[in-house]
């Protein structure tokens, strides 16, 4: 079975499970909006090195998620925008928190034939370590962006505070693809808190993707600058 699969009938059987639970919950809403200096996701620039401007809306009831994100792109098409639709629950098993969810990518405006859209299936998981936590995610899809293929990106984070305002975060992952290219990313980053509503995020990026398969350096290091908004 795909984790595609597991995730759906995970989320069935939760849905069964939590009824009762879920109507005593109220449910909740919050919106994200922010810029950033490149959009960076699993080591590759989305929006060809150039900055991000996104937003996004989140509705919770008890463990049950669900959520909206947007964001402009740039492929060197005319694809212009980038929408993705998510929903699943965060259950817990003693100290670990669980996370199962479904993902839908979108685009807009992009050329006939392109087939950019796809679904994914997520299982993550995360434990306390002192004041930080430490987690693991893995991603799988049966047909990946551009109908090219199944594709499943294994994940490690963390993340700590440092002081009130302070923290650090960083992840490690593998990108495993149908046929070649199969590559590494990683990114480290320092983020501050300004107020209760906005918070700054400075991040390295990196991958070990060859020079010569990334002619654009859609890959290549940098340091991506961000300035976010949740409210």
């Amino acid at each position: 079975m795909t984790l595609f699969k597991l995730a759906a009938v995970a989320a069935t059987a939760a849905l069964a499970i939590g009824t009762a639970a879920q109507a005593q919950d109220a449910p909740s809403v919050s919106f994200n909006v922010g810029v950033a200096s490149d959009y960076m996701f699993r080591g590759y620039s989305q929006t060809d090195s150039k900055p991000q401007v996104y937003g996004g809306a989140d509705l919770g009831i008890g463990i049950f998620y669900a959520g909206t994100w947007l964001s402009n792109v740039d492929f060197g098409d005319s694809t212009s925008m980038e929408y993705d639709l998510y929903a699943g629950f965060k259950p817990t098993l003693g100290p670990v928190a669980l996370d199962i969810g479904i993902f839908r990518y979108g685009y807009t405006n992009q050329e006939d034939g392109a087939n950019l859209d796809y679904w994914e299936g997520k299982l993550g998981a995360s434990v306390a370590a002192g004041k930080g936590t430490v987690g693991a995610a893995v991603f799988h899809t049966t047909d990946n962006f551009g109908q090219s293929g199944q594709a499943t990106y294994v994940e490690l984070n963390g993340s700590m505070p440092v002081s009130e305002k302070f923290s650090v975060s960083g992840a490690v992952g593998h990108q495993a693809l149908d046929g070649t290219g199969d590559y590494e990313t990683w990114n480290l980053g320092l983020g501050y808190a300004i107020n209760d509503t906005f918070g700054l995020d400075v991040r390295y990026w990196d991958t070990n993707v060859k020079k010569a398969d990334d002619p654009m350096k859609l890959t290549s290091g940098r340091i991506v600058v961000g300035l976010k908004s949740a409210f």
